[in-house]
């Protein structure tokens, strides 16, 4: 069964319907994609100051580890399977260390996962995935940040 999501296109109410094809899409964008990803923005008005997506992934993609200072990020699984890495700063060394991986595929029952601010992460997509992302604060103005330094 498909997950059904709708998009408030503007002020007139208009429904778009986000659905099966527009995944396959987004499969089609990050296959093209260097990146080997791609997202659709599914924010109702360029000035919303928060950051709503869906981002279609792909097995070899490369999310480098980082953080949101200032919010949680919500990540709901629609369609495949990946890994949420998470890690600690060690204060002496500034390295990070992992501490914990949650699988989520939605085909198992284990569909998403709150990562508290400040805590860093990134993903390992075992199968072409789909997932819905929300964070506070405009993309590229909210405080996010990579990680510079390797992980031991």
């Amino acid at each position: 069964m498909d997950l059904l999501l709708y998009k408030l296109m503007d002020k007139t109410r208009n429904m778009i319907h986000l659905d099966k094809k527009l995944l396959e899409e987004l499969f089609a964008q990050a296959s093209a994609s260097e990146r080997k990803r791609m997202n659709y923005d599914l924010r109702t008005d360029s000035q919303d100051g928060g950051q709503r997506m869906l981002n279609a992934l792909l097995p070899g993609t490369n999310v480098p580890i980082h953080r949101h200072p200032k919010s949680n990020e919500n990540v709901i699984c629609l369609r495949g399977k990946l890994v949420e890495i998470l890690y600690e700063q060690d204060t002496n060394s500034n390295r990070l260390h992992e501490t914990a991986r949650y699988t989520l595929e939605p085909a198992a029952g284990n569909y998403g996962c709150v990562i508290p601010a400040g805590v860093w992460h990134t993903v390992e997509v075992l199968e072409p995935s789909v997932i819905y992302e929300a964070k506070d604060g405009k993309y590229g103005q909210d405080g996010s940040e990579s990680y510079p330094i390797p992980k031991e």
